[in-house]
C-alpha cells in the first residue's frame, strides 16, 4: 500500500518539469518570418560571399586550370557566374541585359581583376534588391525580349545558377589537389 503514494510522487516529480517546460514554451513569443526582401538579399549575399572567397583563395597560377579542354577554366567559371548577375541587375534597374553571355577572359587579365569583378557583380545585385524593397520584389520587368518576369523570380534564378557554378568550382578545387574554403575546418 505504501508503494502507490511513493510511485505517484515519483511520477509527478518527473511529469512536472516537462509540463513546466511546455508552459514556458507557450509563453515565449515565436519570432516571425523574415521579410522576403531580407531572405532574398541574404541568399544573394551568401552565394556571392562563397564565390568571392574562392576567387580570392584559388592560386592565380591555377586560374586557367580546366578539368578537360572542353570546359571553362576556373577564371572563366567565375566570370560566367559573376557576369550572369547582370541578367538580374540590369533589367531590375531599367537597363538592357548584357550583350554577351560571358565576360571575356582577356578583359580580366589578373586574379585581382576577376576578384574585383565578382565582388562588384554581387554588390550591384544586392543594391538592386535593396532598391526594389519588399513591394518591388513582385513587380515585373522585361527579362528577355518579349518576356517578363518578377524580380524575385529572376533573383532566385541567378542565385540558383550561381550555386551550380559554385558546385562546379568545388570540383575544380579538388581536381587541383586543394580544399575549398567552405570545406576547411572552422577555427
Amino acid at each position: 500500500m505504501k508503494r502507490i503514494p511513493f510511485l505517484a510522487i515519483v511520477l509527478l516529480a518527473f511529469a512536472f518539469p516537462a509540463h513546466a517546460q511546455d508552459a514556458m514554451k507557450k509563453d515565449a513569443a515565436i519570432k516571425p518570418a523574415d521579410p522576403e526582401s531580407k531572405v532574398v538579399l541574404d541568399s544573394w549575399n551568401e552565394i556571392g560571399r562563397k564565390l568571392t572567397a574562392m576567387a580570392e583563395d584559388f592560386p592565380e597560377d591555377k586560374y586557367d586550370f580546366k578539368p578537360t579542354p572542353e570546359q571553362r577554366s576556373f577564371a572563366e567559371q567565375l566570370l560566367h557566374a559573376a557576369g550572369s548577375c547582370y541578367y538580374f541587375t540590369n533589367p531590375v534597374m531599367g537597363q538592357k541585359p548584357p550583350a554577351a553571355e560571358d565576360p571575356k577572359r582577356d578583359q580580366y587579365k589578373s586574379k585581382a581583376d576577376i576578384v574585383a569583378f565578382v565582388k562588384k557583380s554581387f554588390a550591384d545585385g544586392a543594391t538592386a534588391i535593396q532598391a526594389k524593397g519588399e513591394k518591388g520584389l513582385t513587380t515585373e520587368v522585361v527579362y528577355f525580349p518579349q518576356q517578363k518576369a518578377r524580380v524575385i523570380d529572376i533573383a532566385y534564378g541567378i542565385i540558383e545558377h550561381s550555386g551550380e557554378h559554385y558546385g562546379q568550382l568545388v570540383v575544380y578545387y579538388r581536381l587541383a589537389g586543394l580544399v575549398p574554403p567552405e570545406s576547411r575546418p572552422k577555427k
